[in-house]
């Protein structure tokens, strides 16, 4: 197999439309930046592909759907939401230099977006191609889940535009992921006068604390970190309620079943102290197999290209968790996810929106 025959991808016009969707700023739950997000995205997936994308609307804010026609047969998922609050792009703008782009997103994962759509725009047929753009998977996923699975099952393959590993590597595979709140009640008191006389919630949250790291594995990839923490009203008031919140990720169905057992079962340390636990691994693990029909297709366009397990988790944990084939990591080269140094490598933005294209012939032609 060798890469399909196509006009070029131009560039220039990537990042015209990468700066578009950069400029408007898109922090997950803010609704009115996430409507004025979800329209530019429609605009320029229409402009690049014609026919209309659609606007779904939820509680975390509009999804963008679109379909080329005829029988589904594969998903391209991405999400246009980001981690960064309104007024980081009056800080970081939208900048090109020594071969980078910077700005809030371009990493995670507007270049992955217009990478594909411009991927897409190569080629002739594009049937049975949609593409599903999400408002909330910074946080969660919570009400773009069904839609996500829906659309999966109906297309049978995933092409997930997350940004790539470290060195351009694709994502293989992902931990399972998910945020427990552990939150503690005990009784205040005088800690001068009376500190006897209370129950004291720090205290017993550092038992907890204590007893939660321990729930790790990390021999086996199961990872459990206390992250947040907060206690006391006071300096001379025996806390009265404390909480505690843990990050976990997990590789295996088993270790996830293990770890939400292991938070339900905690018990105080403390006479009269009390114990909730809220929370899940919300995401469940994309193991290697769901990856490994496709990576082969890729590597046969690519040879060069490597595949890695990664820790995060993205909505191809989801996809995944169906049995549908599913490759994650096909978005921007680059780096610095979540962070200011956030970045984009201009010079593979074609090679990468060709790679998508050519994944696409495959996947119809088999």
């Amino acid at each position: 197999m060798t890469m399909h025959k196509t006009v070029d991808v131009n560039v220039d016009a990537m990042i015209e439309d990468l700066r578009t969707l950069v400029e408007i700023e898109s922090p997950s739950r803010d609704l009115d930046a996430l409507m004025a997000s979800a329209k530019a995205v429609a605009a320029v997936i229409e402009s690049r592909l014609g026919r209309q994308a659609i606007l779904v609307e939820s509680e975390a804010g509009p999804h963008v759907h679109w379909s080329a026609g005829g029988d589904p047969h594969v998903l391209i998922l991405g999400h246009h939401d980001t981690v960064f609050p309104l007024g980081t792009l009056e800080r970081r703008p939208f900048t090109v230099e020594d071969g980078h782009a910077t700005g809030p997103g371009v990493f995670d994962m507007l270049g992955g977006l217009v990478q594909a759509v411009h991927g897409l725009a190569t080629l002739d047929d594009r049937s049975g191609v949609e593409i599903l753009v999400t408002a909330d998977e910074e946080v969660g996923s919570r009400s773009s889940r069904a839609l996500i699975e829906e659309r999966a099952l109906a297309c049978g393959a995933v092409l997930v535009l997350e940004g790539a590993a470290d060195g351009g590597a694709l994502k293989t595979g992902r931990k399972g992921c998910g945020t427990f709140q552990v939150s503690v009640a005990g009784r205040a008191s005088h800690a001068g006068l009376e500190p006897a006389a209370g129950v004291n919630a720090l205290i017993e949250a550092s038992h907890q604390v204590l007893d939660i790291a321990a729930l790790g594995r990390p021999d086996i990839g199961t990872t459990v970190t206390p992250t947040v923490a907060s206690a006391g009203t006071l300096d001379n008031v025996v806390p009265a309620e404390a909480t505690v919140i843990v990050d976990v990720r997990v590789e295996s169905a088993g270790e996830k079943e293990r770890i939400e057992s292991a938070f339900a079962a905690l018990a105080p340390h403390l006479d009269e102290a009390k114990i909730a636990v809220q929370g899940a691994i919300s995401r469940p693990p994309m193991p290697e197999s769901a990856s490994a029909e496709l990576f082969a297709v890729a590597k046969k366009l690519l040879p060069d290209l490597e595949g890695k397990a990664v820790g995060g988790g993205s909505d191809g944990n989801f996809t995944a968790a169906l049995g549908v084939p599913t490759l994650d990591g096909l978005g921007a080269v680059g780096g610095g996810a979540h962070a200011d140094h956030e970045y984009l490598v201009i010079e593979v933005m074609a090679e990468r929106a060709n790679l998508v294209a050519g994944l696409v012939n495959a996947i119809r032609n088999t």
